[in-house]
């Protein structure tokens, strides 16, 4: 089976040019079939997926072991992200990245312990001194988990460059999975690109028809098109022995024989992942949540996934001309999915005509843009947007409106909102949120200085000043007031707060610091029990929370122990 994936490996190594990457020298992170939930560069929210994701038969706590002998240089431990993970170094010139642990060995646990007690915080970053933790292939390190922005039990598994950072496939390095499976597609749309273009009677994108072939490959019905056109597509993978939907990992554009488009998923630098909004049609998956990745290539769009790319992956269709458009789909292991578009060139009647909503205001990308609402001012610095557009603004009584969700910010941009007619203690409780689809406020990040409140994001949409004036709960989970707690392996409380959200948390127990695990899915934090550090028979528990704007609560409880 090894030499199955192997000549799956060289195959892809000569068919798309990639660098020699050892196939033998690390082992599996699980000693369980490794089966995907994720694929290395999946689509995600305005990012490439950076690892895979390795399913752990719905469970926590399975061994996690290093997969090359190495040194650990980084822990992080966070309440989103990764959750718990950890980064060794392996002399080969890379560095495996293992994320959403449960805990980690013995050793590395009481390591990061000692230093979350030094620095009395959950959350903590640790840069250990090169070899003070040597790990040897094949040791435990962790046990799987579901820790920070993780949606369920699974490994997040990464390889990447120790010296550029930049993370590559880590199917490339022998990791084998099970795949005979041929990508699937789901849906084929035709843009009109030049102001002049047209396809099927339509200057706006259109979806195409296609059907299934006897030899397994997809034609499409014929295409009508003259100017610039693009073609994109919406597909997926999947592995054998799972279900999951996961990333396709090449996609070639093939016109009359000459190759356009060629990108993979082989490796990429976080620095442009989020560029991924320029992959694929923003507005579409705003309005549908369907990724069409796009065959052609913007002008804003600085990926470098691109192997080979001529004119922008664009088609130039003339009058009386014919086109054979053939677009494949590759999974990592070869499995190939073919699409084959015929064009006619030819000009006919629009039916569709290009419809371009025009407001008052209009963004030039390229350069910063201020706008004054009344009720707040917005700094756009350039090249916030990767396109020009005509910007929707409204304003109301400390409420303005900045456009919608259909356009993606590449950069951080500024909303300032004056809050002069408020007295110093209503500003206490006042902070800038960002208003969801069903109307809710959402905490946005508010800097406070004398009578302006600041946030920085990359959010379009609406945003007013609210009001907290109501304090976080606290509630005992598994235990009461005055309980001997003997036999008991740990203390959990919920902690919730009803508008800006939790900021801190701290507790005390006999009045010295406790570290808490703090759970933001559940609400939940949690004591354990091992880190007891006074040997008393009367333990007083103090806990404090305060959220966002600074409102607080304390809760009090006494238990006993043998």
């Amino acid at each position: 089976m090894k030499g199955f994936f192997l000549g799956f490996f060289l195959f892809t190594s000569m068919f798309y040019g990639q660098a020699p990457y050892p196939t033998d020298y690390f082992r599996p992170p699980l000693d369980i079939p490794i089966v995907l939930s994720g694929t290395f560069g999946e689509l995600r929210s305005n990012h490439f997926h950076a690892g895979i994701d390795i399913k752990t038969q719905q469970r926590q706590g399975l061994p996690v072991y290093a997969i090359g002998e190495g040194t650990v240089t980084r822990i992080k431990v966070s309440e989103w992200g990764y959750g718990k993970g950890l980064y060794i170094a392996h002399p080969n010139g890379y560095t495996s990245v293992y994320g959403h642990l449960q805990k980690f060995s013995p050793e590395i646990e009481a390591y990061v312990k000692n230093i979350q007690y030094q620095k009395k915080s959950f959350e903590v970053e640790i840069f250990p001194q090169f070899s003070e933790l040597k790990v040897q292939k094949g040791d435990l390190i962790a046990y799987t988990g579901n820790t920070g922005g993780s949606a369920g039990p699974h490994l997040h598994f990464e390889i990447r460059s120790s010296a550029s950072e930049m993370p590559t496939n880590p199917l490339l390095h022998g990791i084998e999975v099970r795949d005979a499976t041929d990508p699937t597609l789901l849906s084929v749309y035709a843009y009109p690109l030049s102001g002049n273009a047209q396809v099927n009677q339509s200057q706006e994108k259109i979806k195409l028809k296609y059907h299934r072939q006897s030899d397994g490959t997809y034609l499409a019905d014929k295409v009508t098109a003259l100017g610039t056109i693009g073609f994109g597509i919406n597909a997926f993978d999947r592995q054998d022995l799972a279900a999951n939907q996961n990333g396709v990992y090449s996609v070639k554009q093939i016109v009359n024989g000459k190759l356009y488009t060629d990108f993979n998923f082989e490796t990429f630098s976080f620095t442009e992942s989020r560029y991924i909004n320029t992959l694929i049609d923003y507005n579409h998956y705003s309005t549908y949540r369907e990724r069409i990745q796009k065959c052609f290539k913007d002008e804003s769009n600085l990926l470098g996934i691109y192997k080979t790319i001529y004119n922008n992956g664009k088609i130039e269709v003339s009058e009386g001309l014919s086109y054979n458009v053939e677009i494949d789909i590759y999974d990592l292991a070869g499995n190939l999915t073919k699409l084959v578009i015929p064009v006619e060139g030819k000009l006919e009647e629009i039916k569709i005509p290009k419809i371009e909503e025009k407001t008052d205001n209009y963004i030039i990308a390229k350069k910063p843009n201020n706008f004054d609402l009344g009720a707040a001012k917005v700094y756009f610095p350039a090249n916030t947007f990767y396109d020009n557009f005509y910007i929707d603004l409204k304003n109301g009584q400390d409420t303005i409106t900045i456009h919608n969700s259909k356009v993606p910010a590449h950069r951080n941009f500024t909303i300032t909102f004056d809050v002069s007619k408020y007295t110093d203690e209503e500003r206490k409780q006042l902070f800038i949120a960002r208003l969801d689809n069903n109307r809710s406020a959402n905490y946005a990040s508010t800097y406070k200085r004398g009578t302006t409140f600041t946030t920085r994001t990359r959010d379009l949409g609406t945003y007013t000043l609210a009001k907290d004036t109501v304090a976080p709960q606290i509630r005992p989970q598994n235990f009461k007031d005055k309980q001997w707690l003997t036999n008991y392996s740990y203390l959990s409380l919920k902690i919730t707060d009803d508008l800006s959200g939790i900021d801190t948390y701290n507790a005390t127990l006999n009045g010295e610091w406790i570290l808490l695990e703090y759970e933001p899915k559940t609400n939940t934090i949690t004591y354990n029990f091992d880190d007891l550090i006074l040997d008393k028979k009367q333990c007083n528990l103090k806990v404090v929370v305060t959220d966002n704007i600074g409102n607080s609560s304390t809760f009090t409880s006494t238990f006993y122990r043998k």
